[in-house]
């Protein structure tokens, strides 16, 4: 593929952020002016930018399962950047982010005007971020984690930490399990992970200078929280997505299954 065709590609996304720029700055008006903008409203617009934003990236998307009628934590496994667009166009959402993504230039910003919710590794705000998390899902805002807390090259599955799945326990929601999959010519994607010292212009001239990816995302059958220990939650998900993603129990060997790609 020529290198213009690339940087054509990769201006689109540009576009598509400088839309999202312009929604957040409209946000910020409206707050240094003291118009409050609902949770509700900053899901809303943040869908609509992350539909944009997804239909730029260089994917054909296939989701499987039903969206939940409800307000949900949902969980996934985490590959890459990408699956916050692709899981965010979906249906209006906050995501659960690393502390750093809120110092990114652009993307921590647009990501604060979402109302995504930060949080500090080893840090020992673990019990603050959980009181926002109920906070926010007994209001009915959906929210989205990962609870590998990590990307992966998406072969394996890391375990899924369970210590703030606690907020799904003290607001009384289900958790929905997402599995997200990349796929290149049938087989697991090796372009789409962002992991180690990658970084994002690198990661979009590797995307772009190739054909479109499939995405698979498999929208899981939500698991009841009342009464439930978190850790027999966090092994009840993790288990969910194995599933999905490789067939196989955690345990046995990981060997992605070759799927067929729905047109």
């Amino acid at each position: 593929m020529s290198r213009l065709r690339v940087y054509a590609r990769i201006a689109r996304v540009l576009v598509v952020v400088a839309l999202g720029l312009s929604m957040a700055s409209v946000f910020g008006v409206f707050e240094r002016l003291g118009i409050a903008h609902s949770m509700v409203r900053r899901q809303r617009w943040s869908r609509f930018f992350m539909a944009r934003l997804a239909n730029a990236l260089p994917f054909r998307v296939t989701v499987h399962g039903e969206l939940p009628k409800e307000s949900m934590l949902w969980v996934s496994n985490h590959v890459s950047w990408t699956d916050i667009p692709l899981l965010g166009m979906l249906t209006p959402m906050s995501f659960l982010s690393k502390a750093e993504v809120r110092t990114w230039p652009v993307a921590g910003w647009l990501a604060a005007k979402a109302g995504s919710l930060f949080i500090r590794r080893g840090s020992g705000d673990s019990q603050l971020i959980r009181k926002q998390m109920t906070r926010h899902l007994e209001q009915a805002h959906p929210l989205l984690m990962f609870p590998e807390g990590t990307t992966t090259d998406g072969r394996s599955l890391r375990t899924f930490h369970g210590r703030l799945l606690s907020a799904a326990i003290d607001s009384e929601v289900k958790l929905q399990p997402v599995a997200i999959r990349y796929l290149r010519e049938g087989e697991v994607d090796a372009l789409a992970p962002f992991i180690g010292d990658d970084d994002l212009l690198s990661h979009l001239m590797r995307l772009f200078a190739n054909d479109r990816g499939e995405v698979e995302i498999h929208l899981l059958k939500p698991i009841a929280c009342e009464g439930r220990e978190r850790a027999a939650l966090a092994f009840d998900a993790q288990q969910a997505v194995q599933k999905a993603l490789f067939g196989a129990v955690p345990g046995k060997q990981q060997v992605p299954m070759r799927p067929a790609i729905a047109a």
